[in-house]
């Protein structure tokens, strides 16, 4: 189990959901339904990426680089 970043807005009436680490997206009608669907397709992502054989070499080096912050901006 690996533990990716889930990043989660509101456009309109759809809750939009992006993975930043693959850069991955999905969307829901709900902020639960949001996250569920984007770990839906990132699992979907995953494996394909490793049929094809795309991340065999670089899968952990994608996990193991998260670094999250907060910072403020005068608007």
């Amino acid at each position: 189990m690996t533990t990716l970043t889930a990043l989660v807005w509101k456009e309109g009436d759809q809750y939009v959901s992006k993975c930043p680490e693959l850069e991955v997206a999905s969307c829901g009608d709900t902020l639960e339904e949001a996250i569920e669907n984007l770990r839906e397709a990132v699992e979907l992502y995953i494996e394909n990426a490793k049929e094809l054989g795309m991340l065999e070499d670089n899968l952990e080096a994608v996990f193991s680089k998260k670094f999250i912050t907060t910072f403020e901006v005068f608007v």
